[in-house]
């Protein structure tokens, strides 16, 4: 994809969505970080079930120290690997509160120092709380970026420097959510919905989904069917 075409993709996905952000639901640094941690190989609608009861028992490194591990799984049980989790917030917490007065640092390299915080954290903390024209890339960011052809890369770091170095500075700060949130309802994994895409004649993907045929669109929802006999 040569620099005009991204330069268009990113016009394209401003214009449908001027303002986006993370669909994890936070009011504070220390909230963003909580959720991100619990959001690996789990789903934000899975997270945010679980936080709106947990940030109100803690929402701050003291409080979650004070709330403890065992009070922690309670409220995030329904999360997988929950356990490892827990450990790594109450470990985190304990350090923000001993290290850095019970506020999330700016510094990438204090960030990655936490229990549970690599780098695609760190770079969701970064651009997400904090402003920074960072790229965090997960597996939806990945798979966009190589299926499209605007950064493709063998592995996430490839893909991120790539990214830095590709996507024009007037679109860096949005670029992750653009992207990730593409990849979640558009270009799916297993299905990209090619024909729906505003992106596509964009794409360098060469075995593009045509629209689904009538036949398989699905039957009409009882409420339909109701109004079609009449």
């Amino acid at each position: 994809m040569n620099p005009n075409q991204r330069a268009r993709l990113f016009t394209r996905l401003q214009q449908t969505n001027p303002h986006p952000t993370t669909e994890l639901r936070y009011r504070t640094p220390y909230e963003l970080l909580v959720s991100v941690v619990l959001s690996a190989q789990a789903t934000d609608k899975s997270v945010n079930l679980a936080t709106a009861e947990l940030f109100r028992a803690a929402d701050t490194p003291a409080a979650m120290l004070h709330l403890g591990e065992t009070g922690l799984k309670r409220h995030i049980k329904t999360i997988g690997l929950y356990n490892t989790k827990a450990g790594n917030i109450i470990r985190a917490a304990k350090i923000l509160v001993e290290q850095h007065a019970g506020q999330v640092p700016r510094r990438r390299e204090e960030l990655e120092a936490l229990p549970g915080v690599g780098r695609k954290t760190a770079n969701v903390i970064l651009n997400t709380a904090f402003g920074e024209p960072t790229i965090a890339v997960d597996t939806h960011i990945f798979r966009v970026a190589n299926r499209t052809g605007l950064a493709p890369g063998k592995n996430v770091r490839k893909v991120e420097d790539r990214l830095l170095k590709f996507t024009p500075d007037q679109y860096k700060q949005d670029a992750h959510h653009w992207l990730i949130l593409h990849g979640r309802y558009v270009c799916k994994a297993r299905k990209p919905e090619c024909w729906r895409c505003i992106i596509a004649d964009l794409c360098e993907y060469r075995h593009k989904t045509p629209a689904p045929s009538a036949g398989k669109a699905g039957k009409p929802s009882p409420a339909r069917r109701k109004r079609s006999v009449k």
